[in-house]
This record gives C-alpha cells, structure tokens and sequence, in this order.
C-alpha cells in the first residue's frame, strides 16, 4: 500500500485555489438574459434554448456560493465542484495512505482507512435528503441513489475490468505467471490470478447487499402497510453488518498470519513426505496403503545420526534444512518446534520409532493416496495465500512528519469534501431541470468520477504490476469500496430516510446493485484467476445497468 501512495495524483493547493476563484468569478454567468425575447406566439421555450436560459433569481448555497439556473452554467457548476470534491477523495487517500504506512493495517487499515475512503460519498448521501422540506429531499434524494448506485457499478464494471486488461499475465495451469504476457489479447490465454484474501473480500462484498434485499422486501411482497418500520430493521441490520466488516478487518491480518502458519506447516509435512518417498531406500506405502513399517525404519535410522534410537531437535533440523523448501521461506526453529511437538505425543522431549511411525502414519492419512498430489496441492495453496513477507516491515523515516502531513491532509480533504458536496448536488438539481434529464442518471454517471475516480486510477496503476500480490491488493481495494458504500453509505441513506419519513421507491436502481455486486461476488468466489474475456463481462454489466434501470423506471413505471 505504501508503493501504491507514490502512485496516486498529487493534490495541488494552487490549482484548487485558481479553480475556486474562476468558479466564484462566473457566478450568475448567463449567455441569454430572457429566452422570452426571443419567442413569439406564446410558444414555451425548448430544453436547447433552457440549456442556455437563466433566470434572475437562483438560490445560493450557504448564502454566498455561485448558482445559477441554467443547462450550461449548471454544468460548469457540477465540473468545478466535482473537481473539488475528486482533489478532497484525492487527499483522503493520500492522508489515510500516510497513516496506514505509519501505524500499519489493524485498527488504521480495519477501521479508519475504509471509512475515510467513503466519505466523500456518505456526504454527497448525507446532503442529497439533509436540506429543505421532506418533498424538496425526496425529490434530491435520488442524487444520493444514483452516486450510490454508480459508485458499486463503476468500480466494479469499467474499473475492474480495466484492472483485468492492464494487469493480464500468460495463464499456466490456470495460474497467472508473474510479470509475463507474451499471449497479447488471448480471451482464455491470458488474464489475472489473486490469493485466497481476495476471494473471501468478494464474497463479504457479495454479503454486504443484505440491507438492501431487506429494504425492499415490502416492494416484493407488494405490502404498503409497515415500510417505514423496514427502512429501520435495514438500517440496524446495514450498521451491524457496518461494524462486523470493520471488525474483520481489524483481526484480518492476525488471521491471515495463522493461515499462513497453518499453510506453511502443511507445506513442510508434504514436503518431507515426497523426501521420504522419493528416497532409494522403498515407498512410504505398501501395496495396501498403510505405512511402510521396514522402510521407515531405515529411515529413522538414518536420520538417527547417534545411533541412539531416538530423534533429537537438532537431527530434526538437520533433516528439514537439507530438504531445502525453495518454495517458501519460515522460521527453520518454529518449524522444528511444530513438527516435534506433533510427533512427541509422549512429551518427554524425545521422538521414538513409535512415536515417528505413528507421526507419518497420520501425515499420510491426510495426504490420501497421492503424496505427489498432495504436495502440489499444499504448494497452490501457498500460493493463494499471496506473499506476506514483502513490503513490510519496513522502517518508517521522519515519523513524526509523516504523522503531521496525514493529519493535515484527512482535515483538508473532510473540510472540502463537506463544504462542496452540498453545492453539487444543487447543481446535479439545477442541470436535471434545465435538461429534463433525470438526477439519477446525472449522478449515477458523473459523481462517481468525482468521488472515486482516484482510487479506480490507484487501482489501475497497481494492477499494471502484472504480479499475483499487485492484482490481490488491487481487487481486494475495490471489494472494499464498494462493501462500504454497501454498508456505510447505505447506513447514511437510510437513516435519512428513516428520520425524515421519505419514501424508499429505489426498485429498480436496487436490482441494478443486487445484479452487479451478486454477479462479481460470484466470480470472485468460485474462481482466483480471471481471463481476460471476464473483463467483457464486466463492460458488459454498465450499459445493462443504465438500460435496466431506464427500462424498469420509465417502460413500466417501478418508482
């Protein structure tokens, strides 16, 4: 993650600086004073001509901040503070990033990281149904729908499959190799494998879409009576589902370290046995299946360097350092602890030829019947488990700067990302209606490119690595977002319509984020690596989403 922050945009004070006063310099900025001049015989004005026209009188937000009425003004509006709020996502990432460099994962990557990264939108959320009467929210609050709404679909359509194409390897046995593509464009030939982490951070992702099927159980079941009693049981069940997400991440790397343990130990076991096994001296195994008893005996004897019948620490780590387990790298001490402890069922700190033909018996009862087998087996699995030893660890230098300029950098871009998202979604109300275009779509397609544009770049960049642990981190972040815009971001829209009584008439835009977050959940719990044709898929999925939802919507009239 620390190599991932060189890689994001760079905020620049003096561009935001220059944008915001360019901004405050157009305020009521019109090209026509009054389209009525220029019609005649009462004839009402076109939406063309309203993408010019403005009326005198626009509401400003704050009292202060420029608004104004018409198409093209509205749309300047919704650049510039779209900008705005893309440098405040942009900060927030840079900040959390410092930090998480500083103090490592745990309660900074488990809690605060997540959090912080969907700010930006939980505010957007937050003002869309916090501001005017109940009918006035209602009506913008399909602004926070649409960014919620576009925001899982983006990030999981145009951004994954984005991850897909820059980030393909050559496919080998369905594992992608490292650092090489030498099969351009090969739909089935090429693509992108990821460790075991990711798969379970999809699957979370694909969990996290209870709420929503809970809202929208009365729709479903066609009950009017009781729904505002559901928006509250969706919104205990969203916080719920909120606070165990935070909490697995928080643990997540304790249980990964004993995953791996696990992993790397069960590597070792199939390693000795394919040692054993493959050594002149017979096979582990008589023709029956059972253990060998004549052949481990002329191996405990051999590895018995003293000749006193009994297996010493320091023989068994001999034995496990002349196997040379290229493969992976342990602590030679730890696995001796283990393989000992496992053996020594008497814990006399000794290991009799009992003891170690009893010991090989049960590693070969959990090998099955294939030692060969189960070695590659073990040797995939640690390998899906990804490399945890690299790019940690490290020394930090300048701590106490690095402190101060994540600090500085969180408060910036939570003061910019609080001040500007109520000023957008007025301009997102003013473009849709001067345009007729609804806020829905507006928001669905163009706040998300401000509010997440600089973690789909992040992810882009790390993803052309071309490595197993760069597609892991870069999958596993946008499982991630998208898991908090379905828990923390959904928190926010329901409470907001819980306490201010509006109605949950978002049918169709649900669907739309049900289909997607259930079909990439699905692909990223069944399968770790990706050919390149699932990036087709995945285009595929953005388009359906705005049909579906034009469709359901406005064909046959579900909201």
């Amino acid at each position: 993650m620390a190599a991932a922050l060189k890689l994001r945009p760079k905020p620049n004070l003096l561009i935001t600086s220059l944008v915001f006063l360019v901004l405050c310099g157009c305020a009521y900025a019109r090209l026509i004073s009054d389209p009525a001049d220029l019609i005649s015989d009462g004839v009402s004005a076109s939406p063309f001509l309203r993408l010019y026209a403005a009326d005198e009188a626009c509401e400003q937000t704050y009292g202060f901040m420029p608004c104004t009425n018409s198409g093209i003004g509205s749309l300047f509006l919704i650049l510039v503070y779209g900008y705005l709020m893309f440098l405040a996502a942009t900060y927030l990432s840079a900040g959390s990033e410092l930090l998480l460099e500083l103090l490592g994962p745990g309660i900074v990557g488990g809690l605060f990281l997540p959090i912080l990264g969907a700010l930006p939108d939980a505010l957007l959320i937050l003002v869309s149904g916090l501001s005017g009467t109940p009918e006035i929210a209602q009506s913008q609050v399909s602004v926070g729908m649409g960014l919620l709404a576009g925001s899982t679909v983006m990030l999981l359509t145009l951004a994954w499959g984005t991850c897909i194409i820059v980030g393909k390897c050559d496919l080998e046995n369905s594992i992608a190799i490292d650092s090489t593509d030498t099969k351009g464009f090969s739909l089935t030939g090429s693509g992108v494998s990821t460790d075991i982490w990711t798969s379970y951070a999809g699957i979370i992702m694909a969990i996290s879409v209870i709420p929503f099927i809970v809202v929208q159980l009365p729709q479903v079941l066609n009950i009017n009576s009781g729904r505002h009693l559901v928006v509250l049981i969706a919104l205990v069940v969203s916080v719920g589902l909120l606070l165990s997400y935070c909490l697995y991440q928080v643990f997540q790397p304790w249980i990964q370290k004993r995953r791996l343990s696990y992993v790397k130990h069960k590597h070792v076991m199939a390693g000795i046995l394919k040692h054993f096994d493959s050594s002149p001296l017979g096979k582990l195994r008589r023709a029956d299946g059972k253990p060998n008893q004549d052949v481990l005996q002329k191996i405990f004897t051999k590895i018995d360097d003293d000749n006193d019948g009994i297996l010493s620490r320091a023989e068994l780590k001999a034995l496990i350092i002349g196997i040379h387990f290229n493969e992976i790298t342990f602590d030679e001490n730890e696995v001796v602890d283990k393989v000992f402890k496992e053996f020594d069922t008497s814990l006399d700190s000794k290991i009799d030829f009992t003891e170690f033909l009893d010991g090989v018996g049960r590693w070969l009862q959990e090998a099955r019947n294939s030692i060969d087998d189960f070695h590659a087996e073990t040797k995939r699995e640690h390998a899906l488990l990804g490399n945890q030893h690299d790019e940690s660890g490290e020394a930090v230098e300048n701590a106490r700067w690095i402190s101060i300029k994540a600090a500085l950098l969180l408060l910036l871009g939570t003061v910019i990302a609080a001040s500007f998202a109520d000023p957008l979604v007025d301009a997102v109300n003013s473009f849709s209606a001067a345009t007729s275009i609804p806020t829905f779509f507006i928001s669905f397609i163009a706040l998300p490119l401000a509010t997440n544009s600089s973690e789909a770049v992040s992810a882009i960049i790390f993803a052309s690595r071309k490595k197993l642990r760069s597609a892991s981190l870069t999958f596993s972040e946008l499982y991630g977002a998208v898991t908090m815009n379905n828990v923390l971001c959904l928190s926010v829209f329901l409470a907001l319509v819980y306490v201010r009584g509006l109605e949950w008439n978002f049918s169709s835009e649900v669907l739309v984020i049900l289909l997607v977050c259930i079909v990439m959940g699905v692909f990223a719990s069944i399968r770790t690596t990706f050919p390149l044709w699932t990036s087709l898929v995945a285009f595929l999925l953005y388009p359906i989403s705005l049909a579906l939802v034009y469709v359901l919507d406005y064909v046959f009239g579900w909201s």
